[in-house]
């Protein structure tokens, strides 16, 4: 299988020496380049930053739990999985019962 690349943007950024090291050891172990390395590493903050917005979102009562998985990327259960890890209760009555239906297509 042909991997496409993504259409990329070269960036600058001003990083500690020993950050660097540390970016530099990890991509020489992967036996990937430092690019690489750094795209993971923000891919995967980036995930973790919109999941813990949406559960904030969720907790204060601003959206929905299907909402709040569609802002998270995450199917329904994998949000209520994030829920029950960060021990957060889970809000759910007849109305987003309903506005869930409707969201699936099940009118």
């Amino acid at each position: 299988m042909i991997k496409l690349k993504k259409p990329s943007q070269v960036i600058s950024a001003r990083l500690p020496k020993d950050r660097i090291k540390q970016i530099e050891q990890i991509a020489h172990e992967e036996k990937v380049d430092k690019s690489t390395i750094l795209d993971r590493a923000l891919e995967h903050h980036t995930k973790e930053w919109t999941l813990k917005k949406a559960l904030e979102l969720y907790r204060n009562g601003k959206t929905t739990l299907s909402r709040a998985a569609e802002i998270a990327g995450l199917t329904i259960w994998e949000i209520i999985d994030a829920l029950e890890e960060r021990k957060i209760v889970l809000q759910y009555d007849a109305e987003n019962l309903e506005e869930d239906m409707k969201t699936l297509g099940c009118e």
